[in-house]
């Protein structure tokens, strides 16, 4: 009985050897595929090295250690329109947020110079950053009005047009969308977009008072400027002259 079960043992043995063992052609798949493997991983498919900013953490706030202590820092120019129309959009957006990190460090070392009281060196370079932001501001909005313009023909950037309210006043008024038709539409007609024939006498009332108003501020200039010259007649001598 355990010869029986020892030769039925080694035919099943021998059985599972046989499926599991791969046929020629099957092994010439797998030495190509083996070898296709061992050559991508040979190959980098990543960086050796990858190098990025080192993080400061808190310190990017404040500025250079450097700067700490020192009564001037030396700094550049703010950018004219003329560097920044010469740039583009992607170069533009990068800038803005490298100002937007250089002013908030700049605004916390100002704070920080208050809490110590003492003086911040060199406050002028908050306002050149500032300008340099505002620069940036109004070439991208000359940017965007010019396209607009060309796709559009408006020159706005929401649609609107003049109109008067109920007191004869000429207003801008942007158009906006609703979702039902303006004669059905309650809160529109309230606001009266028309003005009365009645308040044309109140408008030129109005009208009347404005100059009048502009006359007066004209003649206290003038006896501002006469009380000056006959308080320093050498002043308005230099001044003919």
């Amino acid at each position: 009985m355990a010869a029986g079960a020892g030769r039925g043992l080694a035919r099943l043995c021998g059985r599972l050897t046989e499926s599991l063992s791969l046929s020629p052609a099957n092994r010439t798949k797998f030495r190509t595929f083996r070898q296709n493997v061992l050559e991508s991983l040979q190959t980098p498919q990543c960086r050796a090295l990858h190098t990025s900013h080192s993080h400061k953490a808190l310190h990017e706030f404040f500025d250079d250690p450097k700067n700490w202590g020192e009564s001037t820092v030396k700094s550049g120019a703010p950018w004219s329109r003329e560097q920044l129309r010469l740039k583009s959009n992607e170069d533009l957006h990068k800038l803005w947020y490298v100002l937007l990190k250089e002013k908030n460090m700049l605004l916390t070392t100002e704070q920080e110079s208050k809490r110590q009281r003492v003086q911040m060196p060199s406050l002028e370079r908050l306002k050149k950053v500032e300008r340099s932001m505002s620069r940036i501001d109004l070439i991208v909005d000359e940017r965007e009005g010019a396209l607009r313009l060309l796709q559009t023909g408006q020159e706005q950037s929401v649609p609107g047009s003049w109109r008067k309210n109920i007191f004869g006043q000429t207003f801008w008024h942007k158009h906006t969308q609703w979702p039902i038709p303006w004669y059905l539409n309650k809160k529109y007609r309230k606001r009266r977009y028309y003005t009365p024939t009645f308040v044309n006498h109140f408008i030129r009332l109005r009208l009347e008072q404005d100059l009048r108003e502009k006359n007066r501020e004209k003649k206290r200039a003038q006896e501002k400027q006469k009380l000056q010259e006959e308080k320093f007649p050498r002043l308005s001598e230099s001044a003919k002259n």
